[in-house]
């Protein structure tokens, strides 16, 4: 008698997309080096997935979730708007979100989605849940400004060869929300 194949396949080639997509970039992923990396058969490939741009989908919807988990987490305990500018501030200016990996992730989504409009509609799908947490606390246009800071102001944290203190970020971001800016007694 046969045995049944590994429950938690599909969720392992799923999963060694990204990772594949992290070490070889979009245009290098392939059947063959995603099914090495899960250590499944090659055919499992197109016995879960009817082609590569359906695996991509799915691999970039479930890193869109778990961005958007450790996103709301930043905002867990927040009770008011000077408080989501201090979570927002944390988020830019710690490493929790700011992985390598993670951000190989977002510079791929970000080349990708503009080819596709399958992974264009996760990003967007992305930008709004981001966007609808920020409401919680802000007008939905200072809302989508913020958001579209926390991106930007991300990508240059991670990148700049002297990223800026975590007041001056907490000032610009107070700047946005329209909150008079906290003084600080040196």
């Amino acid at each position: 008698m046969r045995r049944a194949n590994d429950p938690q396949r599909r969720e392992k080639i799923v999963q060694a997309t990204l990772d594949a997509v992290i070490a070889h970039g979009i245009h290098g992923v392939t059947h063959r080096k995603i099914a090495m990396i899960a250590e499944v058969p090659l055919g499992s490939m197109t016995y879960y997935f009817s082609g590569i741009d359906e695996l991509l989908m799915e691999a970039f919807g479930c890193f869109t979730d778990r961005m958007m988990l450790q996103y709301q987490d930043f905002f867990a305990d927040v009770k008011d708007a000077s408080q989501a500018c201090h979570a927002i501030t944390d988020m830019i200016y710690g490493s929790q979100v700011t992985t390598p990996d993670n951000m190989e992730l977002m510079y791929q989504l970000y080349a990708f989605a503009s080819r596709k409009p399958a992974l264009k509609t996760v990003m967007q799908n992305w930008m709004l849940r981001s966007q609808q947490t920020l409401e919680q606390w802000f007008d939905p246009v200072t809302a989508r400004a913020l958001d579209a800071f926390i991106e930007g102001m991300t990508l240059h944290f991670v990148t700049d060869k002297k990223p800026l203190q975590r007041e001056d970020i907490l000032l610009m971001v107070e700047r946005i929300a329209g909150i008079p800016a906290t003084v600080s007694c040196a």
